[in-house]
């Protein structure tokens, strides 16, 4: 990857953090269906946001094979943090699942990218472990390609609406 796309792509990504921490933070702020979840689901929209805004924080820094030559060390004990945030997000990630917004498309979609965002990053985690650096590689990459759906959501819905996509449609197909 060039330097000027992983610039971008760690811009995006923690440009989505601290969207979703200033969500977390204040209870008035974002659409009016995440008020909705602090009430009916709060511990699992506390989970994805706080799991998935450390995994979009720390996950560009962990594909940087420059730093990580540099502070393998460091690089061990991120991927660790980055490991546990996916688990937090991913499992807060199924219990909004089933209530998205739109009906079955969304619930079936998100749902699918919870359950291959854990396992992506189970088998991540597996590999390492393992000693096999070569695919612990493939595997947190998809991991961290399945981080960057919540980039590719909020870029994409904005540009829909602005094309004129109803939201109902446009939400169901990134979904």
């Amino acid at each position: 990857m060039t330097r000027s796309l992983w610039v971008l792509m760690a811009v995006l990504a923690i440009g989505v953090a601290g969207y979703a921490l200033v969500l977390m933070l204040l209870p008035g702020f974002g659409p009016p269906f995440v008020a909705d979840r602090r009430v009916t689901v709060p511990l699992a929209l506390f989970a994805h946001l706080s799991g998935g805004l450390t995994a979009l924080a720390v996950g560009p820094w962990q594909l940087n094979a420059r730093l990580r030559a540099r502070a393998l060390g460091r690089h061990r004990w991120t991927g660790r943090v980055y490991v546990v945030a996916v688990l937090i997000g991913g499992l807060g990630a199924l219990g909004l699942a089933v209530r998205s917004e739109e009906g079955l498309v969304t619930h079936v979609g998100f749902g699918m990218l919870a359950v291959l965002w854990l396992a992506s990053t189970f088998m991540a985690y597996r590999t390492i472990r393992a000693g096999d650096q070569v695919a612990h590689r493939v595997w947190m990459i998809r991991s961290f390609a399945l981080t960057l759906a919540a980039v590719a959501l909020r870029v994409y819905l904005p540009l829909s609406q602005v094309a004129g996509i109803p939201f109902a449609d446009a939400y169901q197909v990134i979904a």
